[in-house]
């Protein structure tokens, strides 16, 4: 898992201390997990937004783009084209190819 560190403004830290406190979250890194993971949920188009700025900048493969924005792979790639990112064709190494591969095995 990568690790990430943040400045948070003390009104919002104390309130994370208290839901920990209050056992709604385990610890500080649940908390912000479960925050982020709920904005996503709620916000569809920051989740495309974000999948397609990492698409675009070779970060991420299509495949990855797709499960990161909860589409399918082809609901991606024409997402891109609207975007006008330009689509790489085929994997760039085996790393890339295994992870397209499990990608696709773990879509509906």
């Amino acid at each position: 898992m990568a690790r990430t560190t943040a400045t948070i403004p003390e009104d919002l830290t104390d309130l994370m201390d208290g839901a920990i406190s209050a056992g709604i979250f385990e610890n500080k890194s649940d908390a912000i997990r479960h925050v982020l993971r709920e904005y996503f949920e709620e916000h569809q188009n920051a989740r495309i937004a974000a999948a397609v700025a990492l698409y675009d900048s070779g970060e991420i493969t299509l495949g990855t783009a797709a499960r990161l924005a909860d589409v399918n792979r082809f609901e991606m790639r024409d997402i891109l084209r609207e975007e006008e990112v330009a689509l790489r064709v085929g994997p760039e190494d085996m790393e890339a190819a295994r992870e397209e591969i499990e990608t696709a095995r773990n879509l509906e």
